[in-house]
């Protein structure tokens, strides 16, 4: 079977001229007649892109969501291509009802009619690792029922082992593949893949959220997180609060409603810096599908979340450095975006600090002047992207996700308000949150933290000390110890010395009495 489906993507490849990708890499005369050969009989009006989105969509769920992540990394993949895979919908026809309805069953243990009050058997949205049924508590609670579609395990396991294969021999062979790190793309794809297929792990980001904004009362009327219902999810079944709200690229229909567009912009651009910088734990595919804006009385106006299958976390370090990187740009000082550079190890310690300086300003310095509507992030990220070659940046996996939510929250506001100043909406929020780290406030937290740890010790210092120095001086036997050990070092120096004497002297009496005889 592994075999038929690689002959079917061998085809399929071929079929839309990416063996053409893959050959004109590599410069070198054998490629380039292959590429010769290979074009015999085949022409195309489409463009590269356009031929890889296709190629793609035809080869399956698996490969479409690939060439999405692969869509994110413009540090790896030329800019027509990643500007045509982001264009990839994950829409796929549903699976019957009556499969869904036998996975709730044997997953949660009981009959449907004893899990809910009401089950809408047929689909109220559909993709390709799960769909999505409207139903009923018995309380009268309105909730969605995430069902994973049936055996995509064996099927992402087959297509995985294939793209292992491709990415080592892309890797091997391809110019400039080490730095490209296929293999660490397939394997980051694989995690994201994995965790999408256990439904508890995407109910414990839905959870983990939800807390970050319900319990700070600073974070009222920002985001909507739904409820998880633990009792009626498992690995296979996730089932949470029904969220109704309107997709947010309807703006006209938001506008219709009464919804403040501005306002609504400079929300999106506080609730991503808010998750990334204070919890380090953000929503990580925040395209307009999974984004809602509510209209109910309570919270009208306010974000809604939904589909936390991917979601992206980041270390102290990673907060502190991202913190500092975004203030360095803000307040242009390219030097010091060099030296956090340098200093994180993400390019060779030898880079010389005022090249990279150099590179930097470059690409940021003609952006900074003109007004938001004529500036786009990802072309900054591109041409820093295609910068970083030149010093063998490191590409850093945990910011992936990172810069791929960056690049929807510009897209989202750019599409409310074309007049929203990011750099000026984000720069209070980042000043704030330095002075919060470093600042009184800052320090006061952090002795928070530490009294779980100081009030087992702090009780037992004086103890601990008197321990110390009723302790007897021990420093003369010690002086004694170095003096002996000092002197042996001396003895086996001069053993060293007479033997190499003796070696040497040997050495020059077979020379003298047997070899120059011979000569």
């Amino acid at each position: 079977m592994r075999f038929l489906r690689l002959i079917r993507i061998t085809f399929i490849c071929w079929r839309y001229g990416l063996d053409e990708l893959l050959l004109e890499s590599i410069h070198h005369p054998v490629a380039t007649f292959l590429m010769k050969m290979t074009r015999l009989g085949r022409k195309y009006s489409k463009p590269r892109g356009e031929r890889l989105r296709e190629a793609l969509e035809t080869l399956g769920p698996i490969f479409v969501k690939f060439g999405q992540v692969l869509s994110t990394r413009r540090d790896l993949v030329p800019h027509d291509i990643a500007d045509e895979l982001a264009l990839l919908q994950d829409k796929v026809p549903p699976f019957a009802s009556e499969k869904a309805v036998e996975m709730i069953e044997k997953s949660l243990g009981k009959p449907l009619n004893e899990l809910f009050a009401e089950f809408n058997l047929t689909p109220h949205a559909s993709a390709s690792v799960a769909q999505v049924h409207i139903a009923y508590l018995f309380n009268g609670k309105k909730v969605a029922v995430k069902v994973l579609r049936p055996g995509m395990l064996s099927v992402i396991e087959k297509d995985l082992a294939l793209m292992r294969s491709f990415a080592s021999l892309v890797q091997r062979y391809i110019p400039d593949g080490k730095r490209l790190k296929p293999k660490e793309v397939v394997a980051e794809f694989d995690q994201y893949l994995h965790d999408e297929l256990d439904l508890q792990v995407e109910a414990a980001n839905c959870s983990q959220l939800r807390r970050n904004f319900i319990n700070d009362p600073k974070r009222a009327g920002l985001l909507l997180v739904p409820e998880v219902f633990w009792e009626y999810s498992s690995k296979d079944v996730f089932t949470m609060e029904w969220m109704e709200g309107i997709p947010i690229n309807r703006i006209d229909e938001l506008k219709a409603h009464g919804v403040d567009i501005a306002k609504l912009a400079r929300m999106g651009v506080e609730i991503f810096f808010t998750q990334v910088f204070d919890d380090g734990f953000f929503h990580a595919d925040m395209h307009p599908g999974n984004i809602l804006v509510s209209l109910e009385e309570k919270t009208f106006g306010q974000y809604i979340a939904v589909d936390f299958g991917i979601v992206g976390s980041l270390s102290e370090f990673d907060k502190n450095y991202l913190a500092q990187n975004f203030l360095a740009f803000f307040q242009r000082d390219y030097r010091r975006v060099a030296q956090l550079h340098i200093e994180s190890g993400w390019v060779p310690r030898d880079t010389r600090e005022e090249l990279l300086e150099g590179a930097v300003r470059t690409v940021c310095e003609p952006h900074f002047d003109r007004p938001l509507s004529e500036i786009s992030l990802g072309q900054v990220l591109m041409r820093l992207f295609q910068t970083s070659r030149r010093f063998n940046v490191e590409i850093q996996p945990q910011l992936v996700l990172l810069q791929k939510t960056l690049l929807n929250i510009e897209g989202m506001g750019r599409e409310l308000d074309p007049n929203l100043d990011l750099w000026q909406t984000a720069k209070p929020f980042l000043e704030k949150w330095m002075w919060q780290r470093i600042g009184p406030q800052g320090f006061a937290s952090q002795l928070k933290k530490e009294a779980a740890q100081w009030s087992g010790i702090l009780p037992a210092l004086p103890r601990l000390l008197q321990q110390n120095l009723s302790k007897e001086d021990c420093s003369a036997e010690i002086l004694k110890a170095l003096q002996t050990l000092n002197a042996e070092q001396k003895q086996r120096k001069r053993i060293a010395w007479v033997g190499t004497g003796i070696a040497l002297a040997s050495f020059a009496m077979v020379v003298y009495f047997v070899v120059l005889p011979m000569l």
